[in-house]
């Protein structure tokens, strides 16, 4: 009788490999479930932008008419006038749905410049290097030293009357003082990822300094272009509110900040007129609040570390992406 190859008898000799137990699907669902700052954060932001879209369509009433010519004194919301009116008779709720769209329209217009603008100094900083990049870092850090409310109205009084009230006008001067935070923190990631192999790659096989920039760099950076795009969204949806409630802009159309200072110079707390300030007040709030959430939500998902704790599984020391890296000396320890 011949005999057995070693390693086939031991094969049969040893029992079949016991397989791991698969993960439960709810826990693969739940791992892979946004979080919950994203979900809230995404709901009341996009409330704000369809209010913002089809909020002037739906408006009961538009911005010049009144409910009385003959009383002066604002009235208390009612079946018909639900958020009451302002010491003019104006309605304030489709005051509140008009002013929306500028009001939104300004924030992420000045957003999405400025991000722009982060992009092109950030990146082209730490990618070029040398005197470009000491050149541009000196020039972001005016921008930052710069007080940026007070540059604002300081470049925004002079205009003429029309410009005052333009929304692309006043977006793009709100994005001038808002870009060079963004561009601090895509310059640092930029230093990171230029000495990257697929970086040096690109470069040894002659590719242009701009596709190196466009296809290599930037689509790494996504995640923190969109933390940093959200960041300057709030700030030029505080910024220009600020702006309107000092007189400073004077929107055609009403805003909610145009609102504020209506109740702020005819002394609608003083007079208990709530229903004047407090829905534009309480719409600013949402806004920033869902905007904040959504921030927090995204670094929650591309900061592996603050993923894991947020599981709170025991032993994972970090994420990499969906799958969680343990440390192997703990589990041994354990072992023994």
């Amino acid at each position: 009788m011949t005999s057995l190859d070693p390693a086939l008898a031991a094969a049969a000799a040893d029992p079949a490999p016991q397989l791991e137990p698969a993960a439960p699907r709810h826990s693969r669902t739940r791992r892979h479930r946004p979080p919950a700052k994203v979900l809230v954060g995404g709901a009341i932001t996009l409330f704000f932008v369809l209010m913002a879209l089809f909020g002037p369509l739906l408006a009961p009433h538009s911005a010049s008419w009144v409910a009385n010519t003959t009383n002066g004194t604002p009235q208390a919301p009612t079946g018909s006038l639900w958020l009451g009116t302002d010491n003019m008779q104006h309605d304030l709720f489709s005051l509140l749905l008009i002013g929306s769209r500028s009001t939104l329209l300004i924030a992420f217009l000045a957003g999405a410049i400025a991000t722009v603008l982060s992009v092109a100094v950030g990146v082209t900083a730490g990618y070029v290097g040398g005197v470009a990049d000491e050149i541009l870092s000196a020039l972001s850090n005016i921008f930052l030293a710069l007080p940026g409310l007070l540059i604002l109205m300081v470049i925004i009084s002079p205009l003429p009357v029309p410009d005052k009230g333009n929304s692309f006008v006043i977006g793009l001067v709100v994005a001038i003082t808002s870009w060079a935070y963004g561009a601090r923190a895509l310059r640092a990631q930029t230093l990171a990822l230029r000495g990257q192999d697929y970086v040096v790659s690109a470069r040894v096989i002659g590719e242009r300094r701009i596709r190196i920039i466009l296809f290599e760099i930037v689509p790494n950076l996504l995640p923190i272009v969109a933390a940093s795009f959200i960041f300057t969204v709030i700030y030029g949806l505080g910024v220009y509110v600020a702006l309107c409630y000092l007189g400073v802009v004077s929107p055609s159309s009403g805003s909610w900040g145009t609102m504020l200072q209506g109740a702020q110079s005819n002394s609608a707390i003083g007079n208990g007129w709530w229903w004047w300030y407090l829905p534009p007040a309480l719409a600013v709030a949402l806004v920033g609040l869902g905007l904040a959430l959504l921030n927090f939500g995204i670094d929650e998902i591309i900061n592996p570390r603050i993923r894991s704790a947020r599981t709170g599984r025991g032993g994972v020391k970090f994420q990499l992406g969906l799958t969680p890296v343990v440390r192997a000396a703990a589990r041994e320890g354990d072992a023994r």
